[in-house]
């Protein structure tokens, strides 16, 4: 299952660059109050074309990135994050990043809906796994608020059901 989410969302971020978003680096300066000319140089210095190219060391001493990119930034750099976390590879879980903005327009705004969709697989995914016991309820919670499935009927809801498998449901199957 992993490999096959995995390349769906590579298959859903293809050629997606970082265009005029901000970099991997330069938002480690901006979470730590460098001024504009260091954060400049750190973006002259990140990967600005293949998100495939970042490694998953720079992911992981980038962590608190994820807050602090806009929306091209988070677009460019989310699949790599998504699979890492996959791959077991990333250190700290993309729950958070993914169900407790205030804001999902900010970070998410840019996303088309097949990328939308594998960041929704990947939630029902993680949904089940051990590691993200702690979690589960902002996880469904962001399923059925902003992540939604837009072929779902009006009002279906994610259900975790007895064995704590995720899936979609209409009102009725609740």
């Amino acid at each position: 299952m992993n490999e096959a989410l995995c390349n769906k969302i590579r298959e859903a971020f293809a050629g997606v660059t970082l265009g005029s978003g901000i970099g991997l680096q330069q938002a480690q300066g901006i979470d730590d109050h460098e001024d504009e000319a260091t954060c400049a140089r750190y973006r002259a210095s990140d990967e600005q074309e293949d998100w495939t190219r970042i490694p998953v060391s720079e992911l992981n001493r980038c962590n608190s990135s994820l807050s602090f990119f806009d929306a091209e930034g988070m677009r460019f750099h989310l699949p790599a994050y998504l699979i890492a976390d996959l791959q077991g590879a990333y250190n700290f879980g993309m729950a958070f990043c993914l169900t407790q903005s205030h804001d999902y327009a900010r970070y998410f705004g840019q996303l088309s809906d097949a990328q939308r969709k594998v960041v929704r697989d990947f939630l029902l995914h993680i949904s089940k796994e051990s590691d993200y016991e702690f979690g589960r309820p902002h996880i469904i919670r962001a399923l059925d608020e902003y992540w939604i499935d837009s072929h779902l009927p009006y009002g279906a809801k994610v259900n975790m059901g007895s064995s704590g498998a995720g899936e979609s449901a209409t009102p009725d199957a609740l």
